[in-house]
């Protein structure tokens, strides 16, 4: 169930040109533009969260299905 729920943000993000759409509301309230202006991760993570969070997502889809199709 998780990984629709994260599938459904997927969506979301390639529908919006890989740009989250509360960016647009976060804007309102700041003139910083830095890549972490609109969340806690530190400015390097922030900068490559779609690769760094993305890869783990499709690691962890991957050993899902192993564990799966194996029977555990």
């Amino acid at each position: 169930m998780l990984v629709g729920v994260v599938s459904v943000e997927v969506i979301v993000l390639i529908a919006n040109r890989l740009r989250c759409p509360l960016t647009d509301v976060a804007t309102r309230f700041t003139d910083d533009r830095r890549d972490n202006f609109d969340s806690y991760l530190p400015l390097w993570l922030a900068r490559h969260n779609k690769i760094t969070f993305g890869s783990l997502f499709g690691v962890d889809v991957v050993l899902t299905a192993v564990r799966w199709m194996a029977g555990d």
